[in-house]
């Protein structure tokens, strides 16, 4: 059973600590919106699904105390909510939250789909009893719907590997980015289960690793076939040995087709096409954003130097010497030889294509 990245408790969203991973499986508890985002923002939750569904949690948990008490005065038995409005108060709260929550990290658009499909469902209704107990349920709607979405896209993904083949993954897309399956690593895990895996390259993902702590780890629970490999070694092992596929995440998709990623999928994305290797970016609907035409209207997230220059608490480079560290990079739609989604796989023109998907999984 993969492994789950956070889990919502009776008041109280428990979330797992990926920064100590594998050596040290530790949780952190959220009791409020700013607890939620300085997890998101530290990434000891990351993933473009994973950090939208914590954030939706987190909404929840803005207007917990003036809900409870709403709760408590209740004596309609048998009726889960009572008949309200939405308070000026909690609409302010509500509002702080979601702009605390945004601004946790940028690039993942997920994030920011999650906090404003809580704050319309939250101003949208007008009965259904006490809110934060709505707000809760409307936040697990959220990440089951995720759940559901990746298992369509493992299906649909697994479908274009061949028997017995070699992939290649970049950065962490499995169950811990996202509510407990995985994108990527969903169409791997089932790629795996229907014996169309042979094995897992998996880059180590500089600078923050998380392929070598997070991806190998998750392989590892799994007893899915893999092979750890520096960032520099990909070009080296497309040529010699038989990769018949990349399969990476993402954190946003353009209109066209755009996709931004971890630092790193662009090289990927390139060193496939040189080496004629199909390159496939798995994600749920809620990654695209078709409100950007292109790639070049993502913003990138610039993290701390530190991440770069110290590994650990060991420092690699001179005292004096600072490192550029975008979090993410853009891999032209020129690149990408399809997106899966777990309403089928979309192929170019994106621009054209991507229009056409609708909000209802289908079975493939």
């Amino acid at each position: 059973m993969p492994v789950l990245p956070f889990k919502w408790e009776s008041s109280f969203l428990e979330v797992l600590d990926q920064r100590l991973l594998p050596g040290t499986i530790k949780t952190i508890r959220c009791h409020s919106p700013a607890d939620v985002a300085q997890v998101i923002r530290d990434m000891a939750v990351r993933g473009a699904p994973a950090i939208g569904c914590c954030a939706a949690y987190g909404m929840a948990l803005a207007i917990k105390k003036n809900s409870k008490s709403q709760a408590l005065n209740s004596k309609h038995k048998g009726i889960p909510y009572l008949e309200f409005r939405i308070s000026s108060l909690e609409l302010r709260q509500l509002t702080a939250a979601a702009h605390l929550l945004k601004a946790a990290r940028p690039t993942a658009v997920n994030l920011a789909w999650a906090v404003d499909k809580m704050m319309n469902f939250a101003s949208d209704l007008s009965t259904g009893g006490n809110l934060f107990r709505a707000m809760v349920d409307e936040a697990k709607r959220i990440e089951s719907q995720d759940v559901h979405a990746n298992r369509a896209i493992g299906k649909w993904g697994a479908s274009l590997l061949k028997k017995n083949s070699i992939v290649l993954t970049h950065c962490n897309a499995g169950a811990l980015a996202t509510a407990g399956y995985g994108t990527a690593l969903g169409v791997i895990r089932e790629g795996h289960s229907k014996g169309k895996i042979k094995k897992v390259f998996v880059d180590e993902t500089r600078p923050y690793l998380q392929g070598a702590r997070l991806t190998a780890w998750e392989l590892d629970q799994e007893h899915i076939p893999h092979e750890l490999i520096t960032d520099n070694m990909a070009a080296h092992f497309m040529k010699t040995e038989k990769v018949a596929a990349v399969i990476v995440g993402c954190d946003r998709v353009a209109a066209n087709g755009d996709t931004a990623n971890k630092i790193g999928t662009y090289g990927v994305a390139v060193l496939a096409r040189y080496h004629g290797i199909p390159f496939y970016v798995a994600m749920p609907v809620s990654t695209l954003d078709l409100t950007i035409n292109s790639g070049a209207e993502i913003p990138i997230e610039d993290r701390s130097s530190d991440e770069v220059v110290m590994v650990g608490k060991m420092r690699i480079a001179p005292l004096h010497t600072r490192a550029r560290h975008p979090a993410f990079d853009v891999t032209p739609a020129s690149l990408i030889t399809a997106i899966i989604t777990e309403h089928g796989v979309v192929k170019p023109p994106y621009t054209k294509n991507l229009r056409k998907l609708k909000w209802t999984t289908q079975k493939p």
